[in-house]
Parts: structure tokens; sequence; C-alpha cells
């Protein structure tokens, strides 16, 4: 099978990034690192119990934000091909400024359902903005090769960030109460610096004129036929669903309710999940570290079986062993998260509106997540978590299975394999 991964892939030296990539790669590393730090993440379920809302507010709370973050999906991307990514980003890191204020000014439950409103817009309207963006500047300057690694080193930098930031949160409350939504809409604002100093580039052929809301509908019918009409494209994003959902449930619905089956106390929960990230971020730093004589489709499913196949053998492995399993969990992620970005906008044709389609590859991930969400607390409420790491595993790898051969036959058709190394276009070699 063509498409192995380039000897050195990612191991440019610095000068070989001509200068106008190397600047947008920094604004990019610092505008992800700076957006996506929330502070008050490690704390926000007790901060809202501390302002008098009950666990069942605080909960229907988050279950409105994943439906808003759908819903808000397709129209932020529509938004993003039709007057342009870096606009996109603008808008967004103004969103995500006042929806982090808007606690401190509000610290109800209607103050907390607007903040998280306000966080699902925000980052909707840059999911699939920031990463477009990305890939078509570097590409625009001669630098495409570049964006595997740009992409993991920018989501590197922002867990390292978090590392070094979560744990100064409970020393700051105590100075400040409201410090932790406070820095993250310094952060936010100081994000919005970066996409001001970001160049604007040239009008693509995906970038849509304006037109009236008739349209925009139309577009968007427009962008799902893309979607269905384009095999490559939906094969990729049928593999990417599972590294998003597996890694998604772990890290937020199974990671405490596991180390708790365990016995291991509360109190070393926050260093484990330091670890985890730690791990991520050097995974996500060096893509290219993994499988140089694999292509990028065989990569992430190898990695997707990986991530299963962690959380099978927690099933039946003790309290340290369980720390282990989650930290190559979590490296795997890592290695994987970078290498399907690239894959997905590979996969997406020149002229088609790349936002748009981000944005209904999110919609897809976070629709498979939603269920597969309630299916873990159904487990959880019948304490069965052996069998859901176990099931967990089954259908990955069934999903994976499915993919490959859908690849094979379509080889075995047309002599396409698609495969796509890590660096360049997809292979088109028989």
């Amino acid at each position: 099978m063509s498409g192995r991964l380039p000897r050195r892939a990612g191991t440019s030296a610095r000068g070989d990034v001509p200068a106008p990539a190397r600047r947008i790669i920094a604004l990019n590393n610092g505008f992800q690192l700076l957006f996506n730090l929330l502070w008050w993440m490690p704390v926000f379920y007790a901060y809202q119990r501390e302002a008098g809302l009950s666990d069942a507010e605080i909960f229907g709370i988050q279950s409105i934000y994943y439906v808003a973050f759908c819903l808000f999906e397709i129209p932020t991307g529509l938004v993003a091909d039709r007057i342009g990514a870096r606009n996109c980003l603008r808008i967004g890191a103004v969103v995500m400024t006042a929806a982090n204020l808007t606690p401190v000014l509000s610290p109800d439950y209607g103050g907390f359902l607007v903040h998280f409103l306000a966080i699902a817009a925000g980052r909707s309207l840059t999911s699939g903005a920031a990463s477009a963006y990305l890939y078509d500047a570097l590409h625009v300057h001669g630098a495409g090769e570049h964006y595997l690694r740009a992409e993991g080193t920018s989501r590197a930098l922002g867990l390292a960030a978090k590392v070094v930031c979560w744990p100064l949160v409970g020393p700051l409350m105590a100075v400040a109460h409201p410090a932790p939504y406070l820095l993250s809409a310094a952060s936010a604002a100081a994000s919005l610096g970066c996409v001001l100093a970001m160049p604007r580039l040239v009008s693509r052929p995906g970038r849509l004129p304006r037109a009236g809301g008739g349209e925009i509908w139309k577009e968007a019918r427009t962008a799902v036929r893309w979607a269905c009409t384009t095999p490559w494209l939906a094969l990729v994003m049928v593999q990417g669903v599972a590294v998003f959902t597996l890694s998604r449930i772990c890290q937020v619905n199974l990671f405490q309710p596991i180390l708790m089956a365990e016995g291991i106390p509360e109190t070393s929960h926050g260093g484990i999940l330091a670890a985890m990230t730690v791990a991520e971020a050097v995974a996500s730093a060096r893509p290219q570290w993994m499988g140089r004589r694999l292509g990028a489709v065989n990569l992430v499913s190898l990695l997707s079986v990986v991530m299963a196949g962690a959380l099978a053998a927690i099933a039946i492995g003790g309290a340290a062993s369980v720390v282990g399993l989650l930290c190559v969990f979590a490296a795997a992620t890592g290695f994987a998260y970078p290498v399907q970005r690239k894959l997905i906008n590979d996969a997406i044709p020149r002229e088609a509106p790349r936002a748009t389609l981000l944005s209904i590859e999110s919609i897809v991930d976070r629709a498979v997540c939603a269920v597969a969400a309630v299916a873990a607390g159904a487990y959880l409420a019948a304490d069965r978590l052996d069998a859901l790491l176990w099931h967990s595993a089954v259908v990955t790898g069934v999903v994976m299975l499915g993919v490959h051969l859908v690849l094979l036959r379509r080889r075995r058709s047309d002599h396409r394999p698609d495969v796509a190394p890590l660096r360049g276009r997809v292979s088109t070699k028989g």
C-alpha cells in the first residue's frame, strides 16, 4: 500500500519554512493556546455549587451546551466561508471574552446558562475556521507540508499551558474568588490580539459571496452534498469519529469513574490528569514519530485501536497499570489528532467550502459522542464499567475494519488507495 510517511516528516529546519509561514504558525500557536486556556475548567462545578446551583441545574446547563454546540456548527461554518476564516476567528475571540466575563457579572443560573451558550458559540465560530485558516495560509505561502507539525505543535502548547496553569487556580481563587473567569477572559482577549496580527489571505475557490438567508441554506445543503458525494472525505470523517469519541468519553465521562473503581483517592486525580495531559502534549508535538512506513489512514486506525485496547486492558488491570494505560491512551490521542486533522483537510476538495465541511465533521463527532455518553451513563448506572470498556474496544475495531474493507474495495475497483501520507496530497498510485 502506498502513501507512506516521509522519512523525515516534520523535521525540517526552521530555515526551510518561509518567514511569512513562520509568522502564521507562531500567531496560530498563540491563538490556540490563549483561546482554549479556560482557567475555570477544574473548578467550574464547585464554583457553580457555591453560587447556589443544584446538580440538576448544573448538568442541565451542560446538556444545553452540547445541543447548542451542534446547532451552532453549521451556521458558523457558513459564516467562516462567507466572511473569511480570519474574520470568524476575530468574532469568536470577542464572544469568548464576553462569555468568560458573564459569570463574574451575573453569578446565578441565568448567568451560567448564558456563559455556556456563549462558550458554545465562540468555540463553534473557531472550531473549523482555525484549522481552515492555518491549512490555507500555509499552502498560500508554499509551506503546506508543514501543516501537520504546526497543528500538532499548537495543540501540544495548549495542553502544556493547562498543565502549568490549572494547579494555580486554587491559590488564585483564595486571593480573588472570580479569578478563574477573569483570567479566562484575559486569555481570550489576548487571543484576539493574535488574530488581529494574522495576515489577510487572498480569496480562494471555496470562499462564498454574500447572499440572503435562502442562499445560505442552499449552500448548507451543497456542503452536505459535498460530504456525501466525496467518498474519500466521508470515509475519513467516519474514521475520525473513533478518535474524538474515545478521547471525549474517556477524558470527560469515564476518567473519574475508572479511578474511583480502582480505589484511587480523589486527591490523586489531578496529578493523574496532569500526567495524561503531558503525555498527550508530547505526542501532539511529534506526530511524525509514529509509523514512518505507514500511511496516515493506517496510522489513525492503528492509534484508534491502541486507544480502545488501552481502555479494554483497564478492565483487567490494577491501580498501577490503570494509570499507565491512561497515559498510553492519552499519548495515542495526541499522536492521532494532528494526523487526522491533516487527513480531513487533504480530503476536502480545493473548491469546496472548507470551514463548513469541517463544521459538518464536528457535528458528526459530537452527535456520536452524545449517543455514546448516554450509553456510558446507562452502563455506569448498571454498574457495568468493565463491559463498557470491552464493548468500546469491540465497536472501535469493527469500525476500523469496515473503513479498511471499503478502502480495499476502492483500490480494487479504481486502483486508487487514497492513502494520504503525512506530507503532501493524497496518493494516487496504484
